[in-house]
């Protein structure tokens, strides 16, 4: 329903004062009637925010969305996918309510986001983990990559953390202490690693291969930067069991984790088969679907709060 439209219906009411009514009478149902319109509107608009529920993505095009907006929308939920450009936009988006949920990012992501800005979001439930690979554009395998050439990681701390441990396996560089989920690029031993580390956005890091000789691309950036999941030549494995703090997850603002209508959203996703398969399309094949309970999400993301904030 528009807001015109309740307008017009309450408009509609008939307003009929009584003979000889005082003027004062006259001004309080003038207002009485200036009541019914406004809230007529204002409860219009309430219901037409409702109805729809506004999903936040990095990568609204992938078909999977359009697929899962459909069969949300013959189980009765209205929703609209909201697309963002760059990681650091959908976390404060839902902070300040612009939308419901979102579903972009991993557990390790979103414990950064809380530690850092002091805003409690909670993960609902659980999509996919996508091994983190490496990419280059002049060389078919980590070993071939020169001595003292530049590899580009993500900026965002969970991102550049594990990008810094992929590399590590592969090879190309030493974590001083051997690495963890906060490691960055001050903890890469140069005197020990084959080559330079350089951080750009995750968005740009596909840009960077006409000047690196690799770089680490986060899976949402892959295929659009024309490249195949099956080019990379080093990459972490997500069926390990210490993979699940990068579990990819939907989540919600606190008072929100128990909403039927949310969590029927999450069922819809992860018991149609048309919606994975196109999840796993979109990946190249490459993705380990998770369905993870709430509360174990819940309990890995106060781990990586806890140890962010011990981090200081």
């Amino acid at each position: 329903m528009s807001e015109t439209t309740a307008a017009e219906t309450a408009g509609a009411v008939p307003v009929v004062a009584p003979p000889k009514r005082r003027r004062t009478g006259l001004v309080i149902g003038l207002i009485a009637v200036v009541l019914v319109l406004v809230g007529g509107g204002i409860a219009a608009y309430a219901l037409l925010r409702d109805d729809e529920i506004k999903i936040g993505v990095v990568g609204a095009s992938d078909p999977y969305w359009a697929v899962y907006t459909q069969i949300a929308a013959d189980a009765g939920i209205k929703i609209k996918i909201i697309d963002f450009s760059e990681y650091p936009l959908p976390n404060p988006a839902l902070t300040e309510g612009e939308i419901d949920i979102n579903q972009f990012q991993h557990i390790v992501y979103l414990g950064d986001y809380i530690a850092k800005s002091g805003h409690e979001l909670t993960p609902l439930g659980s999509t996919a983990i996508y091994p983190l690979g490496l990419y280059s554009k002049t060389y078919d395998s980590a070993q071939a990559i020169p001595d003292g050439s530049t590899v580009v990681v993500p900026d965002d701390p969970s991102n550049q953390a594990r990008a810094l441990l992929v590399l590590q396996s592969a090879g190309l560089i030493e974590l001083k202490d051997g690495g963890s989920i906060f490691s960055t690029l001050a903890d890469v031993d140069k005197t020990k690693s084959r080559v330079e580390v350089k951080a750009v956005a995750a968005a740009f890091t596909p840009t960077s291969l006409d000047d690196a000789a690799a770089a680490i691309i986060n899976n949402d950036f892959v295929e659009k930067a024309g490249l195949s999941f099956a080019d990379a030549i080093a990459k972490d494995d997500p069926s390990d069991a210490s993979a699940l703090p990068y579990v990819n997850i939907f989540a919600v603002r606190p008072e929100d984790k128990d909403n039927p209508t949310y969590i029927k959203l999450i069922e819809l996703f992860q018991d149609s088969k048309a919606v994975t398969d196109g999840l796993q399309a979109v990946s190249g094949g490459v993705a380990t679907l998770a369905k993870v309970p709430q509360a174990e999400l819940q309990a890995a993301l106060d781990k990586v709060v806890a140890d962010t904030k011990a981090q200081g």
